[in-house]
């Protein structure tokens, strides 16, 4: 499956701990991560400094369900589950 133009979902429910540029404590659930370009790709895809969180974070179609509306819930829980 393949990530749906416009949602970065994964971009944003979820929290990082891990440091990145910028984000030397990791981002917060909930905040969309500074990383993103206007067209919600990220623009730390492929680079070294890209957490590895989100590299290993891979859509599904349980997380991604058919729109960005189930994908951020899907993720939510997912944080809230494993806080």
């Amino acid at each position: 499956m393949n990530c749906r133009p416009g949602c970065a979902a994964c971009c944003i429910a979820p929290s990082i701990s891990s440091p990145m540029p910028g984000l030397p404590q990791g981002k917060p659930a909930g905040v969309p991560c500074p990383h993103l370009a206007v067209d919600w790709r990220c623009r730390l895809f492929g680079l070294p400094e890209r957490p590895a969180v989100c590299g290993s974070l891979q859509p599904a179609p349980d997380m991604c369900g058919t729109d960005r509306q189930h994908a951020m819930q899907w993720l939510t829980r997912l944080e809230a589950d494993t806080c």
